[in-house]
């Protein structure tokens, strides 16, 4: 008589929590991959980005979002919305706090999070940096609340990720696998690259500016087997910050591209053309059509 087959356990995870927490560090490290751009500005993710992780039988399909604050824009209202259809039919939620910056408002959160009908997970991330006894206060501060588990992570150092998998995994129903093996996510290349280059961005300009950074991909074309090019242009609302995007003699934008054309081939796995533009939309951030053009529409 044959071994009965194992069943299989699979579902849909959605992680919440502050901006700037470490979510998308979090997914990234959970799949192995790096799909969602990263950085210490708040608000980095501007919208639900998944991560597929397919081992032996099962698939957990992690829901990437943005960091959960008072939007002050369309393009905030936005973020928001993406939040809160991500935790809609979700199978569980997963709340990522930091440790080492831990506000009232994650209590808040926590509350509302632990209150939800489907499993709802806590990780204190980021717990490299702080001491074991710091530690043990934090768990018992959150230990009343209705969580399924709470785990001591660090998305960065990859401490705790396995007892965090284990734990998702024991409380995901029996399922199909959703995606093929080889598939990590769904965000389409034209995405992907335009968040690559919006990440780089992000990383050299001043606190600022960055907020009001988008980046429109105007388009990718294959101009041989071994060559894309891509022409992408910057926003930004203001003329001041478009001096800053470029820099004296243009070295600003220089780097930027440079920095987006590597981790771009890397994606696209062929050498990369690419020509960067920088324009002033003033107040795009308010603006439908330009929210729509940036990829920030339903």
């Amino acid at each position: 008589m044959s071994e009965a087959k194992k069943p299989f356990h699979s579902g849909f995870v959605t992680i919440v929590g502050r901006p700037n927490v470490g979510k998308s560090t979090l997914m990234n490290a959970m799949i192995r991959e790096k799909i969602a751009i990263v950085s210490n500005k708040p608000q980095t993710t501007r919208s639900r980005i998944m991560g597929i992780l397919s081992e032996p039988g099962s698939q957990i399909v992690f829901l990437d979002t943005p960091g959960i604050h008072q939007p002050r824009t369309q393009l905030g209202e936005f973020m928001m919305k993406s939040v809160r259809d991500a935790m809609d039919g979700t199978d569980a939620l997963l709340m990522l706090v930091d440790v080492t910056s831990v506000h009232e408002r994650d209590m808040e959160i926590a509350r509302e999070i632990a209150g939800k009908k489907v499993p709802a997970f806590l990780a204190l991330n980021k717990i490299d940096l702080i001491q074991p006894e710091q530690l043990l206060t934090l768990i018992a501060e959150f230990a009343d609340l209705s969580f399924a588990a709470i785990v001591p992570i660090s998305a960065k150092t990859g401490d705790g990720l396995e007892d965090l998998r284990n734990a998702l995994i024991s409380r995901l129903p029996e399922g199909p696998q959703y995606f093929p093996d080889d598939m990590v996510t769904d965000q389409p290349e034209r995405l992907l690259c335009a968040e690559i280059i919006r990440e780089k961005a992000l990383l050299h300009l001043r606190d600022e500016v960055p907020h009001g950074i988008g980046v429109e991909m105007m388009a990718i074309t294959q101009e041989r087997e071994d060559l894309t090019e891509i022409h992408a242009t910057i926003y930004c609302e203001r003329e001041s910050h478009k001096g800053i995007i470029i820099g004296r003699h243009g070295a600003m934008l220089q780097t930027i591209g440079s920095e987006a054309r590597a981790d771009i081939e890397n994606l696209l796995d062929t050498h990369v053309n690419l020509k960067l533009w920088v324009k002033v939309r003033p107040d795009w951030r308010n603006r439908k059509e330009d929210l729509r053009n940036l990829g920030y529409n339903d």
